[in-house]
């Protein structure tokens, strides 16, 4: 059985100042999402020919950078973990520890995209659909800060599968290193599905669409082996939390696929 390495979640001390390692994943996200974010300005002449250019990209990193981190960190407290939090308020600012949700990143992202389309004057489908392929490789880099972390880990596993894992921050069984199943699915391979599908012209709506359902599908396939967060009615060893809040995105999703492929390419989207 392999064993988690214990990193640092320190990367680097300069005297008073660390820098954590999970700080620089979503840094590195950011990165990635402005750098593939310009290479699609940049090869997709429908795109430039709807206005979209690098510092408009500029402006809506910035308004990202804003849901993912306000949205994330709430979401972390509001579905999660309230109790402790009420108990450690200031706990709450201190995002460079880890416990960020994704699904409450995802409606930060989702009320700044809709700011950011009432100042550009461009509907809100228009500016999901073009960013949904660049954020992937992102949700990776912080799947992988979660390694790093020793959280989120997963639940236990057959000793005999070659790449169970103990984390001796929990106990000495073997578990499913599963921020590294959430990474290369939501991350990688939802990538790449993404970005195949969004190379065409498609409908408004339903790059988005795709994006719902392919991560809403993929994060509860990961759930059944992640160890369980605190579920809905304490239904967590039925149905996680996780999975539960999947839900609605791959029933949305659903539809927003449907209605726009009704559409068809006649109303475009980016």
């Amino acid at each position: 059985m392999l064993i988690h390495p214990q990193f640092d979640p320190v990367a680097l001390s300069l005297g008073p100042l660390s820098i954590h390692w999970y700080g620089l994943m979503y840094l590195a996200a950011f990165f990635q999402f402005w750098w593939l974010g310009k290479r699609r300005i940049q090869t997709h002449p429908q795109l430039s020919k709807s206005g979209w250019t690098v510092p408009q990209l500029d402006d809506l990193l910035f308004y990202g950078v804003l849901g993912v981190i306000l949205g994330g960190r709430l979401g972390q407290v509001i579905f999660y973990e309230p109790g402790y939090y009420l108990s450690h308020p200031l706990e709450i600012l201190a995002v460079w520890k880890g416990g960020m949700s994704f699904h409450g990143g995802f409606l930060g992202v989702l009320v700044a995209m809709g700011l950011f389309a009432r100042r550009t004057q461009r509907t809100w489908l228009d500016i999901t659909d073009f960013i949904a392929p660049l954020v992937p490789l992102g949700l990776a880099a912080g799947r992988i800060g979660n390694f790093i972390n020793g959280e989120l880990w997963g639940r236990i596993s057959d000793p005999a599968l070659p790449w169970a894992m103990v984390f001796p921050q929990v106990d000495d069984l073997p578990r499913h290193p599963s921020q590294l199943y959430q990474a290369g699915l939501e991350g990688v391979l939802l990538f790449i599905v993404l970005w195949y599908f969004s190379r065409g012209v498609r409908p408004r709506g339903a790059v988005s669409g795709v994006f719902l359902i392919g991560y809403g599908s993929l994060r509860f396939v990961a759930e059944f082996f992640r160890m369980p967060d605190d579920g809905i009615f304490g239904l967590s060893e039925v149905i996680s939390m996780g999975q539960w809040l999947s839900l609605p995105m791959i029933l949305i999703g659903v539809v927003m696929l449907v209605r726009s492929l009704r559409r068809g390419v006649g109303e475009t989207g980016s």
